[in-house]
């Protein structure tokens, strides 16, 4: 990297670490020196910025986090210090949930808002008498998730790596959806900790009884997975009837934006093996698994439902491959396991 560039570096990260007052006056040079850089300088910046991110207190390493976020925004590999900003999203998650609890508990109102409010002393003194010497740290993490998340967003959005790394996703899954209610886009956090990547579904017609094995990647929620699956088979030899989605709509749920904005409508009903409805609202990892496999179950739609086109993370792209087409006759023995579609507005 340019001898600048690593100079501020070093210098930012370790005033954030030894909480230096002069980070205030490092965070401007770093976004200055970075601006015009190529992303194979910042390619070669970011681990020291993952040192500072995974070690400074969580209101300084928040900014950290931003910054490596812009810069992989603006092509640097994630992989160089996502998984620091999820790693440590997790230590900060964990202590803003402990300062909404107490200030809950304490009674004293709506707590303060993430984004447009500071840290203060008496935003501390309704914590301290739950949290004792965790208040500070609770506090700072509080006001620093927003920026974590942001980050952690970026990161997850654009590298099946980071994606791949994650460890105890089910808690951490669980842990970014209890901070939803105090933060909006620890919901984001939460889909993108469980988007699947090279992951096998079956793929049934239940009036034909023919099948296909897909495998997805990168997909955001199951608009997109409903889309992709009308592209890759509606109007295709050997797939389904019915005239796809144009090429334009099918890119913009891969890895394209639409110049304007467009509906698409549902060619189907999804259901899964149990006959629950799978709502376009939800995300592929939400369909149980039969026999360790997820199964998607194509039924006639019951009412028409339009959405607009396009990726619920723009950063992420996705893939929808056919792998292999199963005739009826191939599907004798799992057919008998698929449950009838269960209509949630019946019964």
């Amino acid at each position: 990297m340019s001898q600048a560039l690593q100079h501020v570096c070093d210098e930012i990260v370790r005033a954030a670490v030894a909480e230096d007052q002069v980070f205030g006056e490092l965070l401007p040079r770093l976004m200055q020196e970075s601006q015009n850089e190529p992303p194979a300088e910042l390619n070669a910046a970011l681990p020291r910025l993952a040192e500072g991110i995974a070690e400074a207190p969580p209101n300084l390493g928040g900014w950290l986090a931003v910054v490596a976020g812009s810069w992989v925004e603006n092509g640097a590999d994630a992989g160089r210090a996502g998984t620091a900003v999820v790693e440590r999203l997790v230590e900060v998650t964990a202590a803003a949930l402990a300062f909404g609890d107490a200030w809950e508990k304490a009674g004293a109102g709506d707590p303060p808002d993430m984004e447009q409010d500071q840290p203060s002393q008496q935003a501390l003194d309704v914590v301290l008498p739950e949290l004792g010497e965790g208040g500070v740290t609770a506090m700072m993490s509080w006001f620093s998730l927003h920026q974590f998340a942001m980050a952690a967003c970026t990161m997850l959005s654009r590298s099946p790596m980071v994606r791949a790394s994650v460890e105890e996703r089910e808690f951490r899954v669980f842990a970014a959806g209890q901070a939803a209610k105090y933060l909006g886009q620890m919901a984001y956090v939460r889909d993108l900790l469980q988007v699947l990547d090279g992951e096998r579904l079956l793929v049934l017609d239940r009036a034909s009884r023919q099948g296909w094995t897909v495998t997805i990647s990168g997909i955001g929620d199951n608009f997109q997975l409903h889309t992709l699956l009308a592209g890759a088979l509606q109007g295709r030899p050997g797939g389904m009837p019915g005239e796809p989605p144009a090429p334009e709509i099918v890119a913009s749920f891969l890895d394209t934006d639409l110049p304007s904005k467009q509906i698409v409508t549902s060619p189907w009903n999804l259901v899964d093996a149990k006959g629950e409805w799978i709502y376009n609202e939800g995300v592929p990892a939400d369909i149980p698994a039969l026999n360790g496999t997820r199964v998607v179950v194509l039924d006639p739609p019951s009412y028409s439902r339009s959405f607009p086109a396009g990726r619920r993370f723009p950063l992420m792209p996705a893939t929808l491959t056919i792998e292999g087409m199963h005739l009826a006759e191939d599907l004798t023995e799992w057919w008998p396991h698929i449950a009838p579609a269960n209509n949630p507005n019946t019964g």
